[in-house]
């Protein structure tokens, strides 16, 4: 059974700046070449929806309902929700950054 793989807009802004990011840095080609990369890994997930692994900044805090995989050095946090077949991506982040405020303030709240 494949799942579908849905883009939150929060994770759909983050690749957006991403994109921008790399382009000012490195050229269109370059950012292009990037969120392929990332849309690759992340359409995998529709075979293997529980294959990445919970994200360490939560499990420290005993939250185990979110994943993630890597296209390094960026980070793909998502939830899998088993009774709509679908795998919710929420974050997309350089992995080199301060995740856990970004986890904190993205998916718990604080």
């Amino acid at each position: 059974m494949r799942y579908a793989v849905v883009v939150s807009d929060g994770a759909a802004q983050d690749l957006a700046d991403l994109h921008r990011y790399i382009a000012t840095g490195d050229g269109h080609v370059r950012a292009d070449q990037v969120i392929d990369g990332i849309a690759a890994r992340l359409a995998a997930l529709a075979a293997f929806p529980n294959g990445g692994e919970h994200p360490p900044e939560l499990l420290a805090l005993g939250i185990r309902r979110y994943r993630q995989v890597h296209q390094k050095p960026w980070r793909m946090i998502y939830r899998v929700d088993d009774i709509e077949q679908r795998v919710l991506v929420l974050v997309v982040g350089d992995g080199r950054r301060d995740f856990q405020t970004l986890l904190r303030r993205r998916l718990i709240g604080d």
